[in-house]
């Protein structure tokens, strides 16, 4: 039954897409790309009480269904466990905190329940994800679908009450990690929707639920796992250890291991020598300065050349996945320097993240809980600017706490002050006026590096080309945004006119869906919804009137 749904859901996906594809050779349409992200919203929504959505692509395994601890069996769900023959399982233990269960130390890894229906990124996933689920929300909103989205933050809200905070997607094998903290904004665009409630006062009472696990949700990143060194700032810092459960193979990794032997000038003591099948000496030793061999079978079979990778590099790996920038080089070769990085993006989201929870308070009339916010989002901005703002470049730049030094390169993240709001209108201006070192033939590019990874040049996404837009926007440079936004709609719409489908990422350099990945994960998933939310708000933009001039009062941007 889980596989025919799963194939008149792909079949319906592939009709779709194919009857797109009959028009390749006709002009960039930006109704056509509308009428699929119409038809796109249903073929990407999933819910854990149907079949279809609790296969794992990733997990060769037949589906389980975890519920938490002290939830009783939903009565849909029990009907679902029988219809769909699904095995439903308990958490051995209420969970509080990202971290406390080992995920490793379960029977079989499965999909966590959710009360709603959500959106995924693509056709190929079937969990809801932390960060994407922002762009997605974005998008529901814009398009009138407001229990849908409404919905999904409900979910996030769910699994800080019972899986420790909003997780990297509802599996198991994230037990041990976030994503980039939106979950207020995402808030914030259901609040601001007046046709999300009934009225005002179902709104204020939905806040009063929200607002407390919101805050749960904050502590994760003021925890010691997250602080940044010394600095005030926060880090990306899984929880768990050796490779990601959700690592199938170990042919990632020998890669890597490949990649580091050739550069040796990148290795930051990533490399462990080792045998290929150490004896239990050496596997004791490996298991404190690599991975556990005994506890996975891609760690046993991550070696080549003669070498292992280290529990550093590991650490590393696994932040990047927490970053949501997976795969990048611009943190270290494959990512592997993310934990030891006080990110401009991270930061700049808890900047917006305390500020949201701020005004929240004092809706909910705590004054004494809103200048405590107002207190650490002024801390945190101090810090930013202290570590993460270079003058001499105009430019905010990412901070290694281990060499005390800024990253080498600009990221496209340095556009992120603008979108939360904290970026002086000078420090907005000297950003700006940097445009150059992203702008591209079909949008911005994530940095000037061509690494071959999908987080680096040229590839461009929705949600980062959305942030430089909506901040640039916000700060008065509204022909930079507008120009931009047409940029990377028109590459939306020049793709799908060639081949009827909406896609994960883009080539920026030459503005359409030409994607050739060299490190790291080489699909170019069809869906998508991040894209999907983004290309509707940047419509938006572009279809409001031009506005007055390109900057805002200085007063105004301040006060923004």
């Amino acid at each position: 039954m889980i596989r025919l749904l799963r194939s008149v859901l792909a079949f319906a996906l592939f009709a779709f897409t194919s009857a797109g594809s009959l028009a390749g050779t006709q002009a960039p349409d930006p109704a056509r790309t509308r009428a699929y992200i119409d038809h796109a919203w249903t073929t990407l929504t999933r819910a854990t009480d149907d079949c279809a959505s609790l296969v794992d692509p990733k997990v060769a395994t037949e589906p389980v269904l975890y519920l938490p601890a002290d939830v009783s069996m939903p009565a849909a769900l029990a009907a679902t466990q029988q219809r769909c023959k699904v095995d439903v399982r308990r958490l051995p233990q209420p969970v509080t905190a990202l971290g406390q269960i080992d995920a490793r130390t379960l029977p079989a890894q499965g999909v966590l329940y959710l009360p709603h229906p959500y959106v995924v990124p693509g056709g190929m996933f079937n969990e809801m994800y932390g960060w994407d689920s922002y762009f997605i929300v974005l998008g529901l909103v814009a398009d009138h679908r407001e229990d849908l989205a409404r919905g999904m933050v409900e979910n996030f809200l769910y699994e800080i009450d019972h899986y420790g905070g909003v997780l990297n997607a509802n599996r198991t094998y994230y037990f041990s990690r976030s994503q980039p903290p939106f979950l207020t904004a995402m808030m914030r665009a259901v609040l601001d929707d007046r046709a999300s409630f009934p009225d005002a006062d179902a709104a204020a009472a939905w806040l009063r639920k929200a607002y407390p696990l919101a805050v749960k949700d904050h502590a994760i990143w003021t925890s010691a796992a997250h602080r940044a060194g010394d600095t005030g700032l926060a880090r990306y810092m899984d929880l768990g250890a050796g490779p990601v459960l959700e690592m199938r193979d170990a042919g990632y990794l020998k890669g890597v291991i490949r990649y580091l032997r050739k550069h040796p000038e990148q290795n930051r003591d990533y490399l462990v020598k080792s045998a290929e099948h150490p004896d239990p000496a050496e596997t004791a030793r490996l298991k404190k300065i690599s991975c556990d061999l005994a506890a996975s079978r891609v760690c046993a079979d991550a070696w080549a050349d003669g070498y292992r990778l280290s529990a550093d590099y590991y650490a590393g790996d696994r932040a990047m996945r927490e970053s949501g920038f997976d795969t990048n080089f611009h943190f270290g070769p494959y990512g592997a320097a993310t934990h030891h990085y006080a990110a401009v993006g991270l930061n700049s989201l808890l900047y917006r993240y305390e500020r949201d929870l701020h005004d929240f308070a004092l809706q909910l009339g705590k004054p004494d809980e809103a200048a405590h916010w107002a207190k650490l989002a002024e801390a945190r901005k101090a810090a930013i600017n202290k570590y993460l703002w270079r003058a001499d470049r105009g430019l905010f730049m990412d901070y290694d706490t281990t060499t005390g030094k800024p990253s080498a390169e600009p990221y496209l993240t340095t556009f992120y002050p603008l979108w939360a709001g904290l970026a002086t209108p000078a420090q907005a201006k000297a950003v700006r006026d940097h445009l150059a070192l992203f702008e591209r033939k079909g949008g911005l590019a994530m940095s000037g590096d061509a690494s071959g990874a999908q987080w680096d040049e040229p590839f461009g996404w929705a949600p980062t080309n959305w942030l430089a837009v909506k901040g640039l926007d916000d700060y008065g440079f509204h022909d930079d945004a507008r120009r931009l936004a047409g940029k990377f709609t028109g590459t939306v719409d020049r793709s799908l006119a060639a081949d009827g489908t909406i896609r994960e990422k883009y080539n920026m350099v030459s503005g359409n869906a030409d994607v050739k990945i060299t490190a790291g994960y080489t699909d170019n998933v069809i869906g998508f919804g991040w894209t999907n939310g983004v290309y509707l708000k940047l419509r938006k933009l572009l279809a409001a009137p031009a506005a007055a001039g390109t900057k805002k009062d200085a007063a105004e941007a301040a006060a923004h």
